[in-house]
């Protein structure tokens, strides 16, 4: 495997993580657009994001492989307690 190679396999395990904490923070920003209105965007999205990462190393590291329905669900959970501790919880 080529430096390229390996670098594009890098940039595809972080795509998952990197999307899933932009859109739902976007979305949580929408749907809640009262009671989100004093809280950044980038104050949700980036520790959520942060959040599915290591979500998707641990997995990695506990399953030996990418892509397992456990991580992402776990992934989702970690993504969606962190948009809720960041938004509210910290008032």
């Amino acid at each position: 495997m080529g430096p390229l190679d390996a670098l594009n396999h890098l940039a595809n395990l972080f795509v998952v993580p990197l999307a899933l904490g932009l859109v739902s923070a976007a979305l949580a920003k929408l749907l809640w657009r009262k009671e989100l209105a004093s809280v950044p965007w980038r104050r949700l999205a980036l520790p959520a994001c942060a959040a599915c990462a290591g979500v998707v190393v641990a997995g990695l590291m506990v399953f030996g492989r990418d892509g397992k329905m456990a991580t992402y669900g776990v992934m989702v959970v970690a993504c969606a307690v962190t948009l809720w501790w960041r938004g509210f919880a910290r008032r």
